[in-house]
């Protein structure tokens, strides 16, 4: 009997948006494409959605001018990547991405909670190889911000890169995002204490 390994079929962004023109992917279908694979989102339950309110939030005050706040929409990470991250900071006006989605976000944040360990090893790598400086992780279950920087090469992470620098940010704790070293994100604005107290 002959066997045959079995094989993926990866996706560009291209036909992942042809896939959407055609209705084959309806616009609410949870789906982003991440290295040319399909991946579907983890549901969103009320914290999950807070928390994306409050960091787009907290990021657009501490942002201001000259900058966009979008959540839950698109990037173009590569010719094989168009993820969808929790919040991303991105410089400009919305007149300056009618043609593309943006493709180099000064920020990105996911927040996570089932989706934990994917946010840190898949979508961590992917962030790194797009040489993106600022990646974090609004972590639901350790009541924390991860924040990933100096993205570099490594074979031995899931997409041949990852980020050298990892530090925790707990509540009482400030962020200075690398794009706006003038500001200070409090961690309790983004992770507040009546919500962890609500969820216990």
């Amino acid at each position: 009997m002959t066997t045959y390994p079995i094989r993926t079929r990866r996706w560009t962004r291209t036909e992942y948006r042809r896939l959407g023109e055609l209705g084959i992917l309806p616009e609410d279908e949870p789906v982003e494409l991440l290295d040319g694979q399909l991946m579907v989102a983890e549901p969103k339950g009320r914290p999950h959605v807070t928390v994306v309110s409050l960091t787009a939030r907290t990021l657009t005050r501490a942002f201001d001018d000259g900058w966009i706040v979008f959540a839950q929409e698109p990037i173009a990470l590569d010719d094989d990547s168009e993820p969808e991250p929790d919040v991303a900071v991105v410089p400009g006006g919305p007149l300056d991405y009618l043609d593309d989605h943006p493709a180099h976000p000064a920020l990105v944040v996911e927040v996570a909670e089932t989706s934990l360990y994917y946010d840190r090893a898949h979508k961590g790598s992917a962030y790194a190889r797009a040489g993106l400086p600022d990646y974090w992780i609004v972590n639901l279950v350790d009541w924390r911000v991860e924040v990933y920087r100096r993205p570099a090469e490594d074979r031995s992470a899931e997409l041949g890169w990852r980020y050298l620098d990892v530090d925790l940010f707990g509540p009482g704790t400030t962020i200075v995002p690398l794009a706006r070293r003038d500001v200070a994100i409090a961690v309790t604005d983004i992770l507040p204490e009546a919500l962890r107290r609500q969820r216990s």
